[in-house]
């Protein structure tokens, strides 16, 4: 069921004013969103992953309503925020796996492809994010504008809405962000 952007961000608005009965209220009307950016997220990993697309969704919420500090503008913004949010939560989970692979304690896996695949995906969010968060400390708003269209598949319009900024100014941040991205990542993958 899709419900009225004006209510979503009118329940944001409340709940940054510090209603935790707006919280309350923004979970279901907001779910099925986050489910789908959450299914966008898990797609490129790897099948035996341990986080589910609803835990994944209930721990960005988790982090979305702990957050005092963020003044919501609107809904787009929200989800932009939301999705950001679960990267920063797979790639988390990445550098975990990865740093007890090197040492932890966990029985060593005898299946080598397997092992080679996990570890290869690891590295390439790893190196994805290493890249985008270079490429925020030259532009924020490029990196913001990968964030949203790749990740969080946000169209053109939302993603200008989100960021607001104008239709033609995301289609150059995007067309520049995936070549400096293509360019700085291509001897990794």
């Amino acid at each position: 069921m899709r419900h009225d952007q004006s209510e979503i961000t009118s329940i944001l608005q409340e709940a940054a004013d510090g209603s935790k009965q707006a919280y309350d209220s923004l979970f279901p009307l907001v779910y099925d969103q986050l489910l789908n950016i959450a299914q966008l997220r898990m797609r490129h990993e790897n099948r035996n992953h341990t986080y589910s697309r609803t835990d994944l969704v209930h721990e960005a919420y988790f982090h979305l309503i702990d957050v005092d500090s963020i003044s919501w503008q609107d809904r787009s913004h929200f989800f932009a925020i939301a999705s950001r949010c679960m990267r920063q939560i797979l790639i988390d989970y990445a550098r975990k796996k990865k740093a007890e692979k090197r040492g932890g304690d966990k029985e060593p896996v005898t299946y080598l492809d397997e092992v080679m695949q996990i570890e290869q995906q690891a590295n390439e969010l790893i190196n994805l994010d290493e890249a985008l968060n270079r490429l925020a400390n030259l532009n924020e708003r490029m990196a913001k504008v990968v964030e949203y269209r790749y990740f969080g598949e946000m169209s053109i319009e939302a993603t200008a809405s989100a960021l607001g900024v104008s239709i033609s100014t995301v289609k150059r941040d995007w067309a520049k962000a995936r070549g400096w991205l293509y360019k700085e990542l291509k001897d990794r993958f």
